[in-house]
């Protein structure tokens, strides 16, 4: 994994909006491609466009934009066998926390478009994972990045946040179901890695459980993050720490996240995971302040954070200087070879998503590439 040893490197969290080829077959697209040949060919040639648009833009370590995936973390079920769909079920909301509370009207607003059921995920039989779409995704991402100089990740869901809306009706107990789904998951994360690529993995359901959870009780979150923990480290055995970057962030949906865990009541949970880096929100008004925990908390040898100086969150487009000003803060406190800047989140969880227009999130991109350099300057001591 790079680090930021001559300058400040940035990257961001991973899904990027699609174009409208591939919004096209994903309207029309229920399971399997109707055209199996013309999905192939768009979505590789959409990679290659989504890559070299992310190095024009100034990404040092870019992805394929997720587009091979219909969600950030239920695409794990186009993968896995063992699970069985049943009738659809009113939509879970738990996973919101207070907010759902507090701001009844603003949450049937954000989730207005959102159907009101969804299908049930059971697990009826032991999980197997089939590598045929990884494989594809990396084997596009390889392609587009020959005529460009950068790193790559690719993007895969933790256990904890994989199948979030499911339930186990074959495994013994809860812990034999994670480390199943966890066994599962850990071929995806060795194709990556096998492949050369930096092993991205997910898990924003450890977070955005963390209200709900406490209220039961605080120790009740602790054991189900703890084992949940538990079983990624397990998946992540054979890879070394330096190879894997761990993304957790508070739900992207535009709310007022009044109910959100606090950082510094996780971060030991966070820095528990085997990562060589930590992305976490750091750019949006409910989480910037809390650069201020790394204060208390001191960052273990050898490891990177990579502090959202970004967000999906609004639509404004930040200042290089503000941008730059974020960074440098966590500099000063980590040391600079330890950060690259990167977003909050992504900007299109699923495939018809999108958290702000196309064009305003590249100018954030292209906002985030200038913060780097003019932060490169400050803490290298160079004209900008």
């Amino acid at each position: 994994m790079k680090r930021s040893d001559e300058r400040i490197l940035t990257t961001h969290v991973g899904s990027i909006m699609r174009p409208q080829a591939m919004l096209s077959l994903a309207n029309q697209k229920i399971g399997p491609p109707k055209d199996p040949e013309q999905y192939a060919r768009v979505l590789r040639e959409s990679v290659a466009d989504v890559v070299q648009k992310q190095v024009a833009a100034g990404i040092d370590i870019v992805n394929d934009g997720e587009y091979g995936k219909s969600s950030w973390a239920n695409y794990v079920l186009e993968r896995v066998s063992g699970f069985e769909q049943r009738p659809a079920e009113e939509a879970p909301k738990h996973w919101i926390g207070r907010d759902l509370e507090r701001f009844p009207e603003v949450i049937a607003e954000e989730f207005k478009h959102m159907p009101s059921t969804v299908a049930k995920w059971v697990c009826t039989s032991a999980i197997r994972y089939a590598p045929g779409d990884v494989q594809r995704d990396i084997a596009n991402l390889k392609s587009a990045l020959v005529p460009v100089k950068a790193e790559g990740f690719i993007t895969a869901v933790a256990p904890a946040s994989g199948v979030f809306n499911g339930s186990n009706e074959f495994y013994a107990n809860e812990r034999e179901y994670m480390f199943a789904l966890a066994e599962a998951l850990r071929d995806e994360y060795m194709e990556i890695y096998k492949a050369g690529f930096i092993v991205q993995v997910d898990d924003a359901v450890l977070a955005n459980m963390y209200d709900y959870l406490s209220q039961q009780s605080p120790r009740r979150y602790r054991e189900w993050a703890e084992l949940r923990i538990a079983a990624l480290n397990h998946a992540l055995r054979d890879i070394p720490e330096d190879r894997v970057r761990y993304h957790i962030c508070f739900g992207s949906w535009h709310v007022p996240h009044t109910s959100d865990a606090p950082l510094e009541d996780i971060v030991e949970l966070i820095l528990s995971v085997r990562a060589g880096a930590y992305s976490l929100e750091a750019a949006n008004p409910r989480h910037e302040h809390e650069w201020r925990v790394w204060q208390k908390v001191k960052l273990p040898p050898g490891k990177i954070l990579i502090p959202g100086v970004i967000t999906h969150h609004i639509i404004t487009v930040e200042h290089p200087q503000v941008v730059a000003d974020r960074i440098v803060r966590y500099a000063r406190i980590v040391g600079r070879e330890n950060v690259i800047a990167g977003t909050d989140c992504g900007f299109a969880q699923t495939e018809l998503l999108q958290r702000v227009h196309p064009t305003v999130m590249w100018a954030k991109f292209q906002s985030l590439a200038e913060g780097a350099r003019l932060a490169t300057a400050e803490l290298w001591g160079r004209k900008p």
